[in-house]
């Protein structure tokens, strides 16, 4: 079991973007995309949006995140156990 704690470690960090579809509220189809967490960032984001449109491009319709931590409220000037929230919604081209 031992053995296994450092790859959970490593698994849990590490992180992926995931995306499903949704509709807007015009009727037009689009994907939303979480690439929350510690690993990730808005970038993750926009690689598997381009990745999920097939290099269609994508339009970026709505962003959702995380406020940014104030350096005065980071220890040691890392941002310690708060999650980030990130979810972005496109529409392919």
């Amino acid at each position: 079991m031992n053995k296994f704690l450092p790859l959970l470690a490593v698994l849990a960090l590490s992180g992926c973007a995931t995306s499903e579809t949704t509709y807007l509220n015009n009727g037009e189809q689009g994907l939303s995309i979480d690439c929350s967490g510690e690993a990730n960032s808005w970038a993750t984001c926009y690689e598997k949006a381009d990745a999920s449109c097939a290099g269609t491009g994508y339009r970026i319709v709505g962003t959702d995140g995380s406020p940014s931590t104030k350096e005065s409220d980071k220890t040691l000037g890392v941002d310690v156990g708060n999650f980030k929230n990130r979810t972005v919604v496109v529409v392919c081209k």
